[in-house]
């Protein structure tokens, strides 16, 4: 048995520490993660979702550059902010618009005959996989500011995630119905993660920031590396060969402790401030029948 069929939750996911607030009064719903701090795994996400050779391959080898992240990093930030806002706060009506814009996109991204690793960004189950990365970011940025959620949350939490996929390909009945389902969706999903020499050298651009001027790393680059190896979970540091200490995750956890204390006292419009303006764009955009992505 290879070491990726041997992998256990603990593997593929996160450590969250213990709860550091009361428990929510109601079942929490996806949408009570839409905090400005869920954006400090953003980068986590991506390379989580990269390290799936189908996913990596066609990010890193895509031929539609007004698209690309290593070419218009911010106008990339912003489609897929918007994606997110309008899967989760999003009529149905503008899910099927956003849908046909991405769709528009995603006709040119296919991988060349003969190549080594063969993609299609049509590809449901690719699409699938996206999808539960996405939600993992959710759940862990909820948890690390919240506290960690019980089973009966946890599953009040994941039954509002679905369109996390179906707003794009994702049918209704290939999205595990239950959060136990989900688990044994995402472990067996993992045993296909493999990062390459191109995903990894990717993935590294992203760490370092390549993509942005160079005072913006300056600033920036040390504290977003740190936050995003911290997201990624034990295996997916071990795929893409970055390092993780046992004091990395003590500071790691103080911080999110601290984060969340303060988050407390910041009143939810402000924290929801970010993603609610990206949904109010897109129905600008809508409106004056511009491009959405």
């Amino acid at each position: 048995m290879t070491a990726a069929a041997e992998l256990t939750v603990e593997q593929t996911r996160i450590h969250i520490p213990g709860v550091h607030r009361a428990e929510t009064k109601r079942p929490p719903k996806l949408e009570d993660a839409l905090d400005f701090w869920q954006f400090s795994g953003a980068a986590a996400n991506v390379a989580m979702q990269m390290t799936r050779p189908g996913v990596g391959h066609g990010v890193a080898g895509s031929k539609v550059e007004s698209g690309a992240l290593m070419v218009h990093p911010w106008k990339r930030l912003r489609t897929t902010a918007s994606y997110l806002a309008v899967a989760i706060l999003g009529t149905p009506e503008e899910k099927v618009a956003f849908r046909e814009a991405v769709d528009a996109v995603h006709r040119k991204v296919h991988s060349d005959p003969g190549a080594a690793v063969r993609y299609n960004a049509f590809d449901r189950n690719l699409q699938l996989w996206v999808a539960a990365c996405l939600y993992i970011g959710f759940e862990d940025s909820y948890q690390l500011l919240n506290g960690r959620m019980n089973a009966e949350q946890a599953e009040a939490f994941y039954s509002t995630s679905a369109t996390l996929g179906t707003t794009l390909q994702v049918t209704a009945d290939m999205w595990p119905a239950t959060r136990a389902e989900f688990d044994l969706y995402w472990n067996d999903a993992c045993r296909q993660v493999v990062a390459d020499d191109l995903i990894r050298g990717y993935i590294d651009d992203l760490l370092h920031l390549r993509m942005i001027t160079w005072w913006l790393r300056v600033v920036f680059g040390g504290l977003l590396r740190f936050l995003t190896v911290g997201y990624l979970p034990p295996y997916f540091r071990e795929q893409l060969g970055v390092a993780w200490s046992a004091a990395d995750q003590r500071r790691f956890e103080h911080l999110f402790l601290f984060v969340g204390f303060v988050n407390r006292f910041i009143p939810r419009f402000l924290r929801t401030a970010g993603t609610r303006s990206m949904m109010a764009d897109v129905r600008r955009r809508l409106h004056k029948h511009r491009e959405l992505v």
